[in-house]
């Protein structure tokens, strides 16, 4: 049990890190911002053009809301495998 607590403490160190980093960083932020902006952007095209549909409702944003985020977290964690030359 002692090391799921050291594992949750530096965690929460992490996380105070880069938040307090996102706070005090202008160009980090807007890093973040454009870098979750743009997850939403991309699956929202990919879903209008794989979906074919011109108009979206709530469950649509929806899914690709949900979309998205797992997209940022992917790209974050760098899970992401590029073509060649990209």
């Amino acid at each position: 049990m002692e090391n799921c607590t050291e594992n949750q403490s530096d965690l929460a160190n992490a996380v105070n890190v880069l938040t307090d980093a996102l706070r005090k960083d202008k160009s980090l932020r807007q890093a973040y911002v454009a870098n979750i902006a743009m997850a939403f952007k991309d699956k929202y095209d990919h879903y209008k053009n794989e979906k074919g549909l011109s108009v979206l409702d709530s469950q649509d944003i929806h899914n690709i809301a949900n979309g998205a985020a797992e997209y940022f977290i992917q790209v974050l964690c760098d899970e992401i495998q590029y073509p060649e030359g990209r």
